[in-house]
């Protein structure tokens, strides 16, 4: 390799993490934002914050094409926002105003954006998995050479249509990736209360490639994203990528008492000791990649850019009443 390829490859990697960094941050941001609206009762029902889980949506999203898919779950703004969601838009979105993704019709668990490839978020647990397993057979049968992954949590293992699709997507060799992000809580109860044997060797029996990352690491989890990508598209089958995570706060924004189903103790060693943000940022520091004034400019600019996209959703208009009965089909 030359040293002018080897400057643009280096040039590229370093782009690469920057943004991964600033990706995270702008999640991070988005939701300490909702929290803030739903505190001042601005936001109508609840929303399920994915604040400490960062790192598995950017690092699975940073290795898709825009014309690749997901499907996504009702902890869900995070992979809306890796995938190439507005801030703004989004907003709008939870506030039921006319200029979010759905019109102000999806709330939180409802959000969808087909121009990057979301097919949407999902209330019902594992309630997308038909849907990217769907998408990725269209791919296959069109040749588009898209590929499609299904965020869930831990939670979907108890749901028999999981392995259904996983069974389908083998037999036919599908280009879909299957992410469990295994944030050890199934709404209140331990996923180890619920779920029994190895989470692995459940993808395993059907002959999915299945993968283990710490989901705290933003470059594993892209790293081990990749193969299964270049897998899926070119025809060797669908792949099952296990991210261990946690997630900071309660199961929604209202759950705020959480120790009687699980210790303050634990909350705070994730939060000082396993951050993804931070883990990254002092990676980001000891490469040289940025110093901490320059981390500290990205995070003050994308702070800005959430209150902007709060203030531009708190203005918008609400849908008018000709809309009740439009895009609505059950």
């Amino acid at each position: 390799m030359s040293s002018t390829a080897q400057r643009s490859e280096t040039t590229s990697a370093v782009d690469l993490w920057i943004r991964m960094y600033r990706q995270m941050m702008a999640i991070r941001l988005f939701e300490a934002e909702v929290n803030e609206l739903y505190m001042r009762a601005l936001m109508p029902g609840l929303a399920h914050l994915y604040v400490g889980e960062e790192a598995v949506a950017v690092g699975v999203c940073e290795a898709l094409r825009r014309s690749d898919y997901i499907t996504s779950t009702h902890r869900g703004h995070g992979h809306c926002l890796a995938k190439g969601a507005s801030p703004d838009r989004m907003f709008a979105e939870l506030l039921g105003k006319e200029a979010g993704y759905c019109k102000g019709k999806g709330g939180s668990m409802h959000i969808a954006d087909p121009a990057t490839g979301n097919l949407g978020a999902n209330a019902i647990v594992c309630g997308s998995a038909g849907i990217a397993t769907g998408a990725a057979f269209s791919a296959l049968r069109l040749s588009t050479g898209a590929v499609s992954v299904c965020f869930f949590g831990e939670g979907a293992l108890g749901q028999g249509v999981l392995y259904e699709v996983m069974n389908l997507a083998q037999l036919f060799k599908l280009p879909v990736i299957y992410v469990c992000e295994n944030n050890l809580y199934t709404e209140y109860t331990h996923f180890s209360e619920t779920t029994a044997g190895d989470i692995l060797t459940r993808a395993g029996a059907f002959g999915l490639e299945a993968v283990e990352v710490d989901g705290q690491d933003v470059r594993a989890v892209h790293a081990a994203m990749h193969p299964l990508v270049d897998r899926g598209r070119r025809g060797s089958g669908p792949s099952f990528l296990l991210c261990n995570t946690y997630r900071y706060h309660g199961h929604h924004v209202g759950d705020i008492n959480r120790e009687y189903y699980r210790p303050k103790q634990e909350e705070q060693l994730w939060r000082t000791q396993r951050d993804p943000i931070q883990k990254h940022r002092e990676w980001l520091l000891e490469q040289k990649v940025a110093d901490a004034a320059t981390i500290a400019q990205w995070d003050a600019e994308i702070e800005q850019e959430m209150k902007k996209a709060v203030e531009f959703a708190i203005a918008a208009p609400y849908p008018s009443t000709g809309e009740v009965d439009q895009d609505v089909y059950a």
